[in-house]
């Protein structure tokens, strides 16, 4: 039997009539990932899949959470600011989930050395021995500083007078060449969680304190000159393995993320089992704590890794 030509494009049209507008596809935030990254193996620049979702450029996703990848059109449309929803389904636009918290703030205590500087100069301004701040920063205190070393000082700021003379063109960064070292990799919520356990801590806390440090890379080194998935100074995992007994491998991401749990796991004890203190301290100083109480930058991170810790089961 002969279809009229008619009928048949009448079906033909009903059934493009039919077919759904392309959806957004989700993509479950893997270990690691950034909204840059994502964006990029989408073939999409970062601001049209952050639009997408809803998000600031510069946000920060969580590991676990669900980001929407939108064709080119639907993150055209989302870009432009139009507010529409893909296709003629208001119900398709996009959500994040879990919501990505902000980043972390800057290091407390960063600085980097400018022509002229020399350790004691620096320490005399921060109010700490020369010895003091070479032991932290892992640098021979009888040795030439270079300008453009990154240090970090047991105070919350670097010197006011060194800040405003700061040279029109900056000295290339300088790292300390002290351990632990800043090796290529990352690590896993679930390798966190696994060193956590077995050393008594919170996994989930301690999987929050690690992507806030360093979104579970390895090779992060901080303008503060701490290093690793931790970020652990070279005075701080001296001390560690003085105090455990442990003998670390400074190229490991596992024996970084040991490191940062058995510091975490001593300001624990330091502080009662306070963990909102001991997570301060992890980033201000216990000392400063102490002196100072929280700073609203350190009140930013303890706020940052609490609303991170429920994403990593707790």
């Amino acid at each position: 039997m002969r279809i009229p030509k008619l009928c048949l494009t009448v079906a033909v049209a009903l059934l493009a009539i039919a077919t759904p507008a392309p959806a957004y596809v989700a993509h479950t935030v893997a270990p690691g990932e950034t909204l840059w990254s994502i964006a990029a193996a989408s073939n999409l620049t970062t601001r049209t899949l952050a639009a997408a979702n809803g998000l600031p450029a510069d946000a920060q996703v969580v590991a676990g959470s669900t980001i929407q990848i939108p064709s080119e059109q639907e993150g055209a449309v989302a870009l432009a600011g139009t507010g529409a929803a893909p296709g003629t389904q208001p119900s398709a636009a996009p959500v994040a989930s879990p919501a990505p918290q902000p980043a972390a703030p800057e290091p407390a205590g960063a600085y980097t050395v400018q022509p002229g500087d020399t350790l004691s100069s620096i320490a005399a301004r921060s109010g700490v021995g020369t010895g003091q701040l070479a032991w932290m920063n892992g640098v021979d205190p009888a040795g030439v500083l270079l300008a453009g070393t990154v240090l970090k000082l047991p105070t919350a700021s670097a010197p006011v007078e060194q800040q405003e003379q700061q040279p029109v063109q900056a000295a290339p960064t300088v790292v300390p060449a002290a351990a632990p070292n800043a090796t290529p990799g990352q690590v896993t919520a679930n390798d966190i969680g696994t060193v956590a356990s077995g050393e008594g801590v919170s996994p989930s806390l301690a999987a929050a304190v690690a992507w806030q440090e360093s979104g579970f890379q390895n090779g992060v080194v901080s303008s503060a000159n701490a290093r690793g998935v931790m970020q652990i100074l070279p005075g701080t995992w001296d001390w560690i393995q003085q105090q455990s007994g442990h003998q670390l491998d400074p190229n490991s991401a596992t024996d970084n993320v040991r490191a940062g749990v058995l510091y975490l796991g001593q300001l624990l004890r330091d502080f009662g089992g306070d963990e909102a203190s001991a997570v301060a301290s992890y980033y201000q100083g216990a000392s400063s704590v102490k002196r100072l109480g929280l700073l609203p930058d350190t009140q930013q991170y303890v706020a940052n890794v609490m609303a991170l810790r429920p994403r990593f089961g707790g």
